[in-house]
């Protein structure tokens, strides 16, 4: 009897220990940190809007060690060292996991430890070596457009799309590779974010990440999105919105439908925008009075209305329609379409059918005289 109660009392207290020991564990160096310097820990909370502080070490010796809550799902986190701008972004999936952080240049340190980390370190490489590229090309167009090197210009552009061809590739093989893995969403984010890439595409991509991964907060609001992406897909009926006017009336799309109308998303403080303005004045003076109409929809912020109502005078846009929410990205009729960067716009037919997407320069023109004129290319 006695040796039954020592092995249950012996079990009890391994069942303990055992307990004592869940979670993970986070060690590293930095470099150059003098002893003391904090090192926060935060991890992204459920609806993916802010990093929650989760606990803090401090630097000995060079060193930290930190014991964290076990998690019950691969986590999105970040370590901020005091004083530094920018964190390290890692996937705490309760493995062991080490730093080396850089805090002059916080975003080249290194991770180890976990499947997730090795998909996470594989793809923000690719980003580094991705950004370098396009950073030197973009400066060598510019200097090739002063230049008024039309040939040098062209092979800039082809190679800028051999560097986007070849990223694409990169984000699909890690997605594919990795269905399982809370990274593959992130990429996934990333892309759809970039305002690059089809719905039906991303969503053939989404389709292929594990049933588990998909029940992720993160996930799922990417799932949202993409729906609300394929809404405006080419060949779709435009969401219907109203707005109010500058002057405060509500006016809905059904109003101004035309037989070929460009809804359009800008805002005062968009210089692309402002830039391409002059073209749609171009193109509504050649069409309106074969049908063309406009309605602009502008993000610009709280408070600025006087800004968005200069900015119309200025640019010779009070021929056609407006309308703002004066609610920045979170303007609802953005929101319903799904747009993430502007400019951005939307052709539609007389049935308010989407016929064209960001269409610029002499693209739009060409694709109104197409529907207007039967034409295959502008006048």
């Amino acid at each position: 009897m006695m040796r039954k109660i020592l092995l249950a009392g012996v079990v009890a207290l391994l069942a303990a220990c055992e307990g004592e020991n869940e979670g993970y564990r986070i060690s590293g160096t930095v470099q150059n940190a003098p002893d003391g310097q904090k090192i926060i820990v935060s991890e992204l909370n459920e609806s993916n809007t802010q990093a929650i502080h989760i606990d803090t070490a401090t630097v000995q010796d060079g060193k930290f060690e930190l014991d964290l809550p076990e998690k019950d799902k691969p986590t999105i986190s970040f370590l901020t060292v005091e004083g530094t701008r920018g964190n390290v972004v890692y996937i705490a999936d309760n493995t062991p996991i080490n730093f080396t952080v850089y805090p002059d240049s916080i975003y080249t340190s290194e991770i180890s430890g976990g499947e997730d980390n090795k998909v996470l370190t594989a793809y923000l490489q690719n980003v580094r070596k991705v950004s370098k590229k396009m950073n030197e090309n973009r400066s060598s167009m510019r200097e090739a457009m002063l230049n008024r090197d039309s040939a040098n210009l062209e092979d800039l552009q082809a190679f800028q799309q051999q560097v986007f061809d070849e990223d694409k590739q990169v984000k699909v093989e890690l997605i594919e590779s990795n269905p399982n893995s809370i990274v593959s969403v992130m990429i996934l984010q990333d892309m759809l974010n970039s305002s690059a890439y089809s719905s039906s595409e991303l969503l053939a991509l989404y389709e292929q990440l594990g049933e588990k991964i998909k029940e992720s907060s993160l996930a799922k609001m990417v799932k949202t999105s993409l729906d609300k992406l394929s809404k405006t897909d080419i060949g779709s009926i435009a969401p219907q919105f109203s707005a109010p006017t500058p002057e405060g009336n509500e006016l809905a799309l059904n109003e101004v439908l035309g037989k070929v109308t460009l809804v359009d998303f800008w805002a005062s403080w968009c210089k692309p925008c402002r830039v391409e303005n002059p073209n749609i004045v171009n193109v509504y003076n050649k069409y309106h009075d074969k049908g063309f109409n406009i309605i602009q929809v502008s993000l610009d912020r709280p408070g600025q209305k006087e800004r968005w109502l200069q900015a119309i005078e200025d640019d010779n846009l009070g021929q056609w329609n407006h309308v703002s929410n004066l609610m920045f990205w979170q303007d609802p009729v953005a929101v319903e379409y799904g747009v993430r960067a502007i400019p951005a716009a939307f052709l539609l037919d007389e049935d308010g059918r989407i016929i064209g997407k960001d269409l610029r320069g002499d693209a739009l023109g060409e694709k109104v005289a197409e529907v207007l004129d039967g034409n295959s290319a502008q006048d």
